[in-house]
């Protein structure tokens, strides 16, 4: 069943219909079970480099918005060299640039979301222990 619902829910649908254990699920208890047994002081470390890599993930975008600004500045060479022989070179050029272009749109996003995972998971264990 196809849904525009995302992640959150595609989840719980499945956890509603099925019976034993999820992957997913256990794919977490198994991170959480892993820096669980980390000490407090490695494991806040390990949260700085999270948040470094959450807020690293935003070079791609630059990249991705730069390129036409670019290009932009070179408009009328490139039309030269992309249309001189016909509209199939630019075409080529158009298609390849999109495709990279909503390759690097969902990888960013992809990272920056497991970023955040880890980065939860990191601090609710950080909480548990200071209030013990």
């Amino acid at each position: 069943m196809f849904s525009f619902r995302g992640d959150a829910h595609k989840l719980y649908v499945t956890l509603r219909e099925q019976k034993g254990p999820n992957k997913k699920l256990e794919e977490t208890a198994d991170i959480k079970g892993f820096y669980e047994t980390l000490d407090s002081d490695t494991l806040q470390l390990v949260h700085y480099r999270m948040i470094k890599e959450k807020n690293g993930v935003g070079i791609i975008l630059i990249y991705v918005t730069s390129i036409p600004w670019l290009l932009f500045l070179f408009s009328n060479k490139m039309q030269d060299v992309l249309f001189k022989n016909g509209i199939m070179l630019g075409s080529i050029f158009i298609l390849i640039y999109l495709v990279l272009l909503t390759i690097s749109v969902i990888f960013h996003f992809k990272e920056k979301a497991w970023s955040a995972f880890h980065t939860e998971i990191i601090n609710d264990i950080l909480k548990e222990r200071d209030n013990t």
